[in-house]
């Protein structure tokens, strides 16, 4: 018994050293890492730094946190930030964000609110920290820009996930509840639409590959650029108009797109509509577009749904021979 006794306290003195310097190890590290961006340039700021959870975990939080890239116009402000490990598994992390932050980007500040917002990462035991897998989940999530109408919804759930391969291929699952687009824009499309103000469905089932992996590289150096995207589906329900996308594009290194994206419209009449509401679509052309997809929609079989293939091409989103629209840049600063 007393030999026991002896092992126990010679274990557990132990542990209670490998806590005691792993948690002033990751302290050094959070530390370093924001010394490190100053000396880049950055505005890295924090008024305090914390590591517990003796003797199970390393617990870390970071309070009144500022980040701000200037060579890409990039910034975020939280009053907290909190990074929670088991000391024993100490890839495989909580994020937790406080209920208030705010994200500028190199055009617009947008303030964000939420009752929770947590998300379960997965990297990989090395030094370049490669992101294996992301659940986030954000609940009462309001997005809005300052000086501007929010965009709300009840939950919004986030995965990635790392596909197998050297492709540096990652599939994508988005899906909000209660999605509530902004006040401004609702009262728009009421001039011409009866529509709920929150819509039924939004979901999104992405595969992207990039030309580098994300790690913490991404971040402290380029952000890798995206080179295929797949929409294997992108479902939008909103009343009685339905939007569905599938389809696959090539990116070139300038962000230019190349392939085809079938866009599904059920009640198209009513999208076309509010199309010319939004501005997106001309009044005067209104009309002949619509002749034309008539006679499309009527060699399906049904008037009320249009199977619509998109080509993207040459910087633009072409409809058979004509150009309709310019096509997005798919780069990421």
């Amino acid at each position: 018994m007393k030999r026991l006794l002896i092992v126990i306290l010679i274990a557990s003195g132990i542990w209670a050293g490998y806590w005691a310097i792993g948690s002033q190890g990751v302290k050094s590290g959070f530390a370093q890492w924001f010394e490190t961006r100053r000396a880049e340039g950055w505005a890295a700021e924090y008024s305090a730094l914390s590591v517990k959870g003796f003797a199970s975990r390393f617990d870390t939080t970071l309070t009144d946190v500022a980040l701000a890239d200037p060579r890409t116009g990039w910034a975020w402000e939280a009053s907290f930030f909190q990074v929670l490990a088991l000391s024993y598994k100490p890839h495989h992390v909580i994020a937790v964000w406080p209920n208030e932050q705010l994200l500028a980007t190199p055009n617009q500040k947008f303030d964000i609110l939420s009752s929770k917002m947590q998300a379960s990462l997965v990297v990989d035991p090395a030094l370049s920290l490669a992101l294996d897998r992301v659940n986030l989940q954000a609940d009462a999530l309001r997005i809005a820009p300052r000086g501007g109408d929010a965009t709300q919804m009840s939950s919004l759930q986030f995965a990635l996930r790392r596909l197998s391969g050297d492709a540096h291929q990652y599939q994508v699952a988005l899906s909000a509840d209660e999605f509530t687009p902004p006040k401004a824009l609702r009262s728009l499309i009421a001039e011409s639409l009866d529509l709920p103000q929150t819509l039924s469905s939004l979901k999104a089932d992405v595969t992207l590959a990039f030309d580098a992996p994300w790690d913490r590289f991404a971040l402290e150096q380029e952000r890798p650029q995206p080179t295929e995207l797949t929409l294997n589906l992108i479902d939008a329900s909103w009343g009685e108009l339905q939007l569905a996308a599938a389809g696959q594009l090539k990116i070139d290194a300038n962000g230019l797109a190349n392939g085809t994206i079938t866009i599904k419209a059920r009640n198209w009449r009513d999208i076309l509509k509010l199309a010319v509401t939004l501005g997106a679509l001309p009044e005067g052309l209104a009309q002949q577009v619509e002749n034309g997809l008539t006679m499309l929609a009527g060699a399906s079989g049904n008037s009320k749904t249009l199977d619509l293939p998109l080509e993207l091409r040459e910087g633009r989103v072409f409809f058979g021979p004509f150009p309709i629209a310019h096509a997005p840049v798919f780069q990421l600063r």
